[in-house]
């Protein structure tokens, strides 16, 4: 009962360093300077600094970040600052595919889908937000928060109605 318990829990943290990696190795690429990656929430465990970016571990391993300068970030074209928040979800794309019919490649479909949607703080809500501020040349509160409604109704609904309809 265990092993696959900690099978489950050890490949959704790997499924998610390597989805963060994809962002910190777009971001290199792109020129936009990375201060920290990290696995987890809350209070850091365990910290090292590598090539000027501060790996960190932290105590609740619910989620990981890429943590990046926001100037040189904004700085760069619309096309790099899409590219580097959508390598993440290239990287569990392709580790999907790679691993079909595998827990792990479940688990990258899962984070890809997922992170794809509006929703506040997933990457798709962040190309978004993006994209909106390209297309209005300046940030727009009243859009923004339009959007991040609209994207997280839209985005619960058909997650819920695919969830009632699997199970009827």
């Amino acid at each position: 009962m265990a092993l696959p318990f900690l099978n489950f829990i050890l490949s959704f943290l790997i499924a998610l360093i390597l989805h963060e990696l994809g962002h910190l190795a777009a971001a290199q690429i792109s020129g936009v300077r990375v201060t920290a990656l990290g696995l987890g929430w809350g209070p850091k465990l365990y910290r090292r600094t590598l090539n000027n970016v501060e790996f960190q571990l932290r105590l609740l391993p619910l989620g990981a970040f890429v943590q990046m300068d926001m100037n040189t970030f904004r700085q760069r074209s619309l096309n790099k600052q899409l590219f580097v928040l959508s390598a993440g979800i290239a990287v569990n794309l392709l580790l999907a595919m790679l691993t079909w019919g595998s827990l792990f490649g479940v688990l990258n479909l899962g984070l890809a889908i997922g992170n794809s949607l509006p929703l506040y703080q997933q990457d798709g809500w962040k190309c978004g937000m993006v994209m909106l501020r390209a297309m209005l040349r300046q940030k727009s509160p009243i859009v923004e928060w339009t959007f991040t409604v609209a994207g997280t109704i839209l985005s619960l609904a058909v997650i819920g109605g695919e969830v009632l309809r699997r199970f009827q």
